[in-house]
């Protein structure tokens, strides 16, 4: 049996308590990570409003990373950002891990935004691409509509027998 002197009995206790709560992390993030989109949605309203409790921040931060929506998306990060400014005992053991997956969450969010820019400039060449089409049948139509080409318009046309 390990005694520890009195001094170091408590940071032991103290790690011990940190490794427990990213155990527990780490655990439901593995359970809720093969559920279907309308499981992720009634373990949200199950889990309710997180409050303070930097463990319950991080369960809701975790089901909304696995939602892929954006709004989501911002929603875990700001409470992986409240866990991480959190001054309890609690959010100390979690701190580490909100640390990085605030960190995917933001590239994940310049991604995203990313995304929607190039949408947004694709319709926009798609709507100038269309507006060209219609230009070019409207330009088609009255060509047609001239009557057909020709020789000049002072010689006949040949006939044939």
């Amino acid at each position: 049996m390990l005694l520890l002197p009195p001094e170091r009995s408590s940071d032991a206790v103290l790690c011990t308590e940190a490794a427990d709560g990213l155990d527990e992390a780490l655990a439901y993030a593995e359970r809720v990570r093969p559920m279907a989109q309308a499981e992720l949605q009634a373990e949200l309203r199950a889990l309710g409003d997180p409050g303070h409790q930097p463990s319950r921040q991080m369960q809701v931060a975790l089901v909304l990373m696995l939602t892929q929506q954006p709004a989501d998306t911002a929603r875990a990060l700001g409470l992986l950002q409240r866990l991480q400014s959190s001054a309890s005992s609690e959010a100390d053991a979690l701190r580490p891990l909100a640390r990085l997956l605030a960190g995917m969450l933001s590239s994940q969010r310049r991604l995203e935004e990313q995304l929607e820019r190039h949408a947004a400039q694709l319709r926009d060449a798609q709507r100038r691409i269309d507006l060209l089409a219609d230009r070019l049948d409207a330009m088609r139509a009255i060509e047609r509509s001239l009557g057909p080409r020709g020789g000049s318009l002072g010689t006949p046309r040949p006939t044939t027998p």
